[in-house]
């Protein structure tokens, strides 16, 4: 009995493999032909209104839809690998769209009957578009050189910028941002102009000049220095007094002379040219400091000569 199996199933071997694999093939095209339905998730494109245009959408999008169809199963199956999308025009700004069958585009030769879309419709959101200037602020990164400081703030040309976008983001801005300055490099006094880009504030808003020239001023350090009530010194003259007799010295210089300065050192004095000076006369106030510079309070004093 054995025997007789054995050489039924090995008879005709090579035979009977490919009446097997027709048979396999058979099935897949008669099961594969058959009416099925599925879903597809297809991805959107979306044709928005030009930017000169008045509106400009602010609402969301889905990236997807899905899509319900029928057809035989294996063309849903090979649907499903991305070969369709839809193209959704907004460029006439509608406040809803119904998605059909006509914004759907399928393969070339391919035929499925769609049945149903989720979601049905989406409804947009859109909003006066409007141009404002806006100014311009800039900041600084950084230090340059031991010794140097960026003087005053900095300027940017222009001063202001146009934005444009949805009327709700555009009314509420109080500035734009520059790129920051970086002064790290900097090392002698000077002015330096450098094209700075402008940040965007948010992608639904357009900057027009996109970039500015910001102008930084470095010069070197200095310290200030306050001394009260020095008494001021009459030159070239005898007997010469001066009202008020005391004056008040402020010093700016470079930060290691100003910290080595003592009050002695400070000579406020006021200098005669004539030989024989009479009367009253109003004359300024000097202090002579090496790569210093003096600023008395008062600038100027009377002086006056005994008989």
């Amino acid at each position: 009995m054995w025997d007789r199996i054995k050489a039924m199933l090995t008879e005709n071997l090579n035979l009977k493999l490919l009446s097997f694999a027709f048979a396999l093939v058979l099935y897949s095209l008669v099961h594969g032909g058959q009416d099925a339905r599925g879903s597809i998730s297809v991805d959107l494109e979306v044709n928005l209104p030009p930017e000169s245009g008045d509106k400009v959408f602010i609402g969301t999008i889905p990236r997807d839809v899905r899509i319900f169809v029928r057809g035989s199963a294996q063309t849903i199956d090979n649907l499903r690998g991305g070969a369709v999308h839809m193209i959704l025009d907004l460029t006439s700004s509608p406040d809803r769209v119904v998605f059909s069958d006509k914004m759907v585009r399928l393969p070339e030769g391919v035929r499925v009957e769609i049945e149903q879309f989720e979601p049905p419709s989406i409804d947009l959101k859109w909003e006066q578009r409007v141009t404002r200037d806006v100014p311009v602020q800039v900041s600084v990164v950084g230090a340059p050189a031991d010794g140097y400081v960026v003087k005053g703030p900095l300027v940017a040309d222009p001063k202001t910028v146009k934005v444009r976008g949805p009327q709700s983001d555009v009314m509420v801005l109080q500035h734009v941002r520059a790129e920051a300055f970086d002064v790290r490099t900097l090392t002698a006094e000077g002015q330096y102009p450098r094209q700075l880009a402008i940040e965007r504030p948010n992608p639904r808003l357009r900057v027009d000049p996109q970039s500015v020239i910001v102008t930084a001023e470095i010069a070197r350090e200095v310290s200030e220095q306050r001394f009260q009530k020095l008494p001021v010194v009459v030159v070239g003259a005898p007997k010469g007094k001066t009202m008020p007799a005391e004056v008040d010295v402020r010093l700016v210089c470079p930060p290691e002379i100003g910290r080595s300065l003592r009050a002695e050192q400070i000579v406020p004095q006021v200098e005669v040219t004539s030989k024989e000076p009479s009367g009253t006369m109003s004359l300024p106030v000097v202090v002579r400091i090496d790569k210093c510079e003096a600023y008395t309070t008062p600038p100027s004093v009377a002086a006056r000569w005994a008989p």
